[in-house]
């Protein structure tokens, strides 16, 4: 479709994952392994980041968003879906859906609206869905949709 798509993570096997599908759909995929900070993105690279479930520790998961941002140009999107705080009760009634088990690695939309605070809001809900996603993620869950406008 003409984009140019860049992707991290620091799993190897979700890399190889990715760069199967994309082969299989003659798709050109940019896929990095590591740490963000050890990555050589540049400010302002980026007109859209999609963030699908990226749980990072508490300690650092704001520093990422901030950092993310700034590779996002002006006018550009942020696309995000995480399990909500909420999303510990789905756990405790059926552990199959998946997701951290530690409430400070979940999202509220209080920390969605602080961590991106220059974003006109396009999308922001917390929301129940059924995940039907390989092995590890299957019933309902709860999760925090964003989509925000860089201003």
């Amino acid at each position: 479709m003409g984009w140019q798509v860049a992707a991290f993570d620091i799993s190897a096997e979700g890399k190889n994952k990715a760069i199967k599908l994309a082969q299989a759909n003659n798709v050109k995929l940019d896929y990095q392994v590591g740490e963000l900070e050890t990555l050589n993105y540049q400010s302002q690279q980026f007109d859209v980041i999609a963030l699908i479930y990226a749980h990072f520790p508490a300690t650092v998961k704001s520093s990422i968003h901030k950092t993310l941002e700034t590779y996002l140009r002006k006018g550009g999107i942020i696309i995000f879906e995480a399990f909500s705080k909420k999303h510990l009760e789905y756990l405790a009634v059926n552990d199959k859906v998946g997701g951290p088990k530690d409430i400070e690695s979940l999202f509220s939309i209080e920390e969605i609206q602080s961590d991106f605070p220059d974003y006109e809001i396009i999308q922001l809900e917390e929301k129940e869905i059924e995940l039907n996603e390989g092995l590890f993620h299957n019933g309902k869950g709860s999760v925090i949709r964003f989509v925000g406008k860089k201003k």
